[in-house]
């Protein structure tokens, strides 16, 4: 498990044609991919092989067409669905050790209160071993040393805190582990899987790392570093319990990956990059050694530290293109799930054999993919208009003149995160309807180290948002993009963005799609979730603080001057995004007479999980865009269309 990134997950961001003829296409490539392909749900994805190698679990949907685990024999097509999940679809799960059971974390229509809940594969039975009402429960340590033991962080004593309990999975009891201070926002259990870590956040938005000998004894300051360093933290406890591998940019700019003795402090530097930090590890299931370390640099790449994994990355290296990843082993290391991502395929799965070095075909995610012509997503660079050096990515549609084509500029959410070369359904689909793509990691995005972080702070609304300008006038003066033609769009803080896009800069975007974006910076940080209060410090020091500054920086002050028209769409449960963020913008547009759009799903919160709300919400944002940009359009299907009318505000 991977505690670093625990905080940054709650913070962050789920036919007919016709054809206009503003958009000219070779008879070859003049095929539109249906939405549903690239929207719906999966036909079969995260394979993992059981702990006991004898079986493979993966999601697929069931005859309903919800996402649900399913068991086969490994070798065989005994496919089984074992979950019975009726409504949002299963995105996530786990094996038991046991080989008999699989876990899984699930909330109820997208309010984030997840609970976990537990499969017995024999009996079909499920069971919520978090069964508190109205608590997010996360997995906080799993180790198969422990089968029969989880521990999972619950904020059941005090809903702003998450504690650490200890779960016993085969009688159901639930014990407490580790008690939460009030600053603790991550939790790492040592190599005997006891809580032996905490990381804190201070009240300026810095961070301690707190460690202890046992559980009985107090805890203590083992690090500690200031709120201008990156967005690091702990990612594991060493073979012997005694260092911690953490990533911190403390005396370099960006995050490294530091072996930090427990009882000295003494740190050694494992891994690091100038620019880029350090993205996440590898490490061995058994033996909890430390394998490699992953960096996302245009492209995302690992540098592997165990020779022995080294060589089998080298024989998976020639199997097919794509970036390898190792998403599952068995109890013995001696066979392993392989993923492959690149920009222009599904994704492919393979099970590999250590010692024969065979690697085999499980499955792509969306085979029907493979039937399309797919566009390459270009890493790219600019120079912002203060001279900062910006990166990001170009995607352009397939048989089309690269000259002065319409453009969707698809703004990433967080902002504490960036965009990372792959295949995107997003940049597929508005490639293949004839737009060009601008993926642009403004700072403040992650993943560049601290300078690039830190340039962020208190420029939302700011220099973040010039360097989207920025960024379509490097486009434009490229000869690739007609300036009049640029729509603006994304989810959460791409939300937020696409306001800031049509309200401070009314002319500069020919329309804006705005998915559960903040209006109002004052009103999201009143109704944020409560269990945010551990980082409520990290949004003062990147965000900004004060009521008046964060008005200025605020779309819903300056809705009188938008002139694009503009679709919002939103989750009525969303706890990150208040629904009334996006129903206070479109009152004061109402008001003020200005066009706008409103698509609420009862069903959904920070996006849209369930495949048919994405379907029909991207189906009325395929026919606004074509409105004003004038690419091509896959008609309504008859069920979209009945679902919009439901859920379009009048």
């Amino acid at each position: 498990m991977n505690r670093r990134h625990a905080w940054l997950a709650l913070v962050c961001l789920l036919t007919v044609v016709q054809v206009l003829p503003a958009v000219a296409q070779t008879a070859a490539d003049n095929v539109v991919i249906p939405r549903k392909v690239l929207f719906g749900n999966p036909e079969r994805t995260s394979p993992r092989i059981s702990p006991d190698g004898a079986r493979l679990a993966y999601l697929a949907p069931d005859s309903k067409g919800v996402l649900n685990v399913w068991v086969r024999s490994v070798g065989k097509t005994d496919d089984e669905v074992v979950t019975s999940d009726k409504k949002r679809g299963i995105r996530s799960f786990l094996w038991q050790f046991d080989s008999q059971h699989v876990l899984y974390i699930q909330d109820r229509d997208g309010d984030e209160n997840w609970h976990l809940y537990q499969t017995d594969l024999k009996t079909k039975m499920t069971r919520d071993l978090t069964p508190f009402e109205g608590i997010q429960a996360q997995v906080a340590e799993y180790f198969q040393q422990f089968p029969d033991t989880i521990l999972a962080a619950l904020n059941v004593r005090d809903r702003r805190f998450h504690d650490v309990y200890r779960i016993n999975l085969k009688t159901g009891a639930v014990e407490m582990e580790a008690e939460n201070p009030g600053d603790v926002a991550g939790w790492t259990a040592d190599n005997n899987l006891r809580v032996r870590g905490a990381q804190a956040t201070t009240p300026d938005g810095g961070t301690i790392i707190r460690v202890r000998g046992d559980e009985k004894s107090p805890w203590r300051e083992l690090m500690k570093w200031g709120p201008d360093e990156t967005l690091g933290g702990v990612f594991a406890f060493s073979p012997d319990n005694r260092s911690l591998w953490v990533g911190t940019s403390v005396g370099a700019n960006a995050t490294q990956l530091l072996e930090v003795d427990v009882d000295t402090g003494k740190t050694k530097v494992v891994a690091g990059d100038p620019q880029y930090d350090v993205d996440d590890v590898m490490i061995n299931n058994k033996t909890h050694a430390l394998e490699g370390v992953s960096f996302i640099r245009s492209k995302p790449q690992w540098a592997l530290l165990d020779k022995s994994v080294a060589a089998d990355f080298e024989v998976l290296s020639k199997v097919r293109d794509g970036v390898v990843s190792v998403v599952g082993r068995d109890r013995d290391d001696k066979n392993w799930v392989v993923r492959y991502v690149s920009d222009r395929a599904p994704v492919y799965f393979y099970s590999y054999d250590r010692a024969s070095k065979k690697a085999t075909l499980l499955f792509s995610n969306q085979p029907k993919l493979e039937g399309y012509k797919l566009a390459a997503m270009e890493p790219i660079s600019f120079k912002a208009r203060d001279g900062m050096e910006i990166y990001g990515y170009l995607t352009l549609p397939v048989g089309v003149e690269p000259k002065n084509l319409p453009m969707v500029m698809w703004v990433h959410g967080g902002p504490w995160a960036r965009d990372v070369w792959g295949l995107s359904s997003y940049a597929q689909w508005f490639a293949n309807r004839g737009y060009a793509v601008l993926q642009v990691n403004f700072r403040g995005s992650t993943g560049y180290g601290k300078k690039y972080l830190n340039a962020g702070d208190r420029e939302w609304g700011g220099t973040m948002h010039t360097d989207l300008l920025d960024g379509k006038e490097w486009a434009v003066k490229r000869g690739v993009v007609n300036a009049d033609k640029v729509c603006i769009m994304g989810g959460s803080y791409g939300g937020y963005a696409t306001l800031v896009g049509v309200t401070f800069t009314p002319d500069a975007f020919a329309c804006g799609v705005d998915i559960v974006g903040p209006s109002n910076l004052n009103t999201l940080l009143k109704t944020i979730p409560p269990y945010w209060a551990t980082i409520k410090a990290v949004f003062d020091k990147r965000m900004g603080t004060g009521e008046e500054f964060l008005n200025s920086r605020s779309p819903l002050f300056k809705a009188d001057r938008i002139k694009a028209p503009l679709l919002i769409g939103q989750g009525a449960n969303d706890p990150r995004v208040n629904k009334a963020e996006s129903d206070q913008i479109v009152a004061a547009m109402k008001k003020n007479h200005k066009p706008v759009e409103y698509i609420v799903f009862p069903d959904e919160g920070h996006g849209f999980a369930r495949p048919e709300n994405r379907e029909a919400f991207n189906a009325a944002a395929e026919t606004f865009l074509a409105k004003t940009l004038g690419g091509r359009v896959q008609p309504p299907t008859e069920q979209e269309a009945k679902l919009l009318e439901q859920v379009t505000q009048k």
